[in-house]
């Protein structure tokens, strides 16, 4: 076994600004388990930094979802068939568990993150003591700004917007200490851009809210933070936090959310025969947990490289802290150049998202160049087999680009699985697209 004691030790704070790439031999390994890691089933060979509009899908997660989903049994029969799917369910549930890092509460599945956080904003809501207010920040996504922005006026409350600073693209404790009150039901944080790709001091946050009100419902979209590092749940201090597997290196066909005890039992849609925890309404999709246990294994597999520790939770923490460093070191190279290419910081007229070193940034860099529409940045890098984004002030993006004072930014999502090498042609191909002096 491959030990590195600066992955082991590092959290997001402490790993160097500059990165520790992955071991080479290691990362062609990494690189080999996933699907269209270099190329497009469409347009032939490619840099894939899409990331943040969803991972690539690991090779034995098609492989083991595929077997389960040919299965014709169902649940809760008596015969060995649907034995076995309900062992998988409960492996798959389990799996779950480690990976947020959850001793207790309940982790049900939904159609997408987005819709099990509406169905859970809308459930505290409906549930909470009369009056008061609701919290959410500008820097959140539309899954928690807009879903309670609509519980706040259906249920007659007032809807407080926490700014964010636009410097640093985080949200701060500080910003929610001015908007929080004795009063508040219920508050949401985005752990991870993925406009600004800042994470946000969760436990800090958390602290300051409950400061205020000890009895408010806190939820947390976690869906971009989940394939950057390792979660932790039990620390959070937290009613709710939500997943979606598709940004985590898993198939795209659904979401899943832990709550936790207290919040488990509030009156929820559930068949009225079903326990007062019961979230999930009808039978869930057994080769979509084996497709997540599949991820854990990989994940377990990748930690196992940065720790002697034998338990499943200790190597998915590693290979968390390991992906944050490679990740880093990969975000360096983009900003600040490698191999004779100058980096992004290097470009005239370059408005760069959040500090350039930020110890906060997950993976995305995302720029504004003055004179230059985004989407002519995206064509152009595409047209040279670089795959980026443009994020535009729409139904998405509009609520974190208005502050920002921009109209639309392009955004380099990367991921673990990739390279300095891809780093590397895609300086190359910017140099060409960017104005340069």
């Amino acid at each position: 076994m491959t030990t590195t004691s600066a992955h082991i030790m590092s959290t997001p704070q402490t790993i160097p600004a500059e990165g520790i790439f992955l071991p080479e031999e290691l990362l062609s390994q990494v690189r080999e388990s996933f699907l269209h890691v270099d190329s497009c089933p469409f347009t032939g060979k490619r840099v894939f930094f899409e990331n943040a509009g969803g991972s690539l899908t690991l090779k034995s997660v098609v492989e083991r979802s595929a077997e389960v989903a040919g299965i014709p049994d169902n649940e809760h029969r008596d015969n060995p068939a649907s034995h076995a799917v309900s062992q998988i369910v409960s492996a798959g549930r389990n799996d779950l568990a480690s990976f947020m890092g959850a001793s207790s509460g309940v982790i049900f599945g939904g159609e997408t993150g987005t819709e099990c956080l509406f169905r859970v904003i809308r459930a505290a809501a409906l549930s909470a003591e009369e009056g008061g207010s609701i919290v959410a920040s500008s820097v959140e996504h539309p899954a928690t700004y807009d879903a309670t922005a609509q519980w706040a006026r259906r249920t007659g409350r007032e809807w407080i917007e926490v700014p964010f600073d636009v410097e640093t693209g985080q949200v701060a404790a500080a910003h929610y200490a001015d908007c929080v009150r004795p009063d508040t039901r219920i508050a949401t944080i985005l752990h991870t851009s993925p406009i600004t790709g800042m994470s946000m001091d969760i436990a800090e946050i958390v602290r300051t809210i409950r400061a205020v009100a000890p009895e408010c419902v806190i939820i947390v979209d976690g869906i971009q933070h989940a394939p950057h590092g390792a979660l932790a749940v039990d620390d959070y201090d937290v009613d709710a936090y939500v997943i979606s597997p598709y940004k985590a290196f898993c198939r795209l066909n659904n979401g899943y959310a832990w709550v936790s005890d207290r919040l488990s039992v509030v009156d929820h849609d559930r068949l009225l025969g079903k326990p007062a925890d019961a979230w999930e309404l009808g039978s869930r999709d057994p080769s979509a947990f084996a497709g997540f246990s599949a991820v854990i294994d990989y994940l377990a597999w990748l930690g196992g490289h940065f720790t002697e520790e034998p338990s499943r939770r200790a190597c998915l923490v590693a290979a968390g802290r390991a992906m944050q460093a490679h990740e880093r070191a990969l975000v360096h190279r983009l900003l600040h150049g490698g191999a004779d290419l100058p980096g992004l910081c290097d470009t005239p007229g370059l408005h760069l998202i959040g500090p350039a070193d930020s110890p906060y940034r997950e993976g995305v860099v995302s720029f504004a160049v003055a004179g230059v529409e985004a989407k002519h940045v995206v064509a152009k890098l595409g047209a040279r087999g670089i795959r980026v984004h443009a994020r535009s002030d729409d139904v998405f993006s509009g609520n974190i680009l208005r502050p920002l004072g921009l109209k639309a930014v392009t955004r380099v999502s990367l991921a673990h699985y990739n390279s300095a090498d891809e780093v590397d042609a895609c300086l190359a191909a910017l140099a060409e697209v960017l104005p340069r002096p």
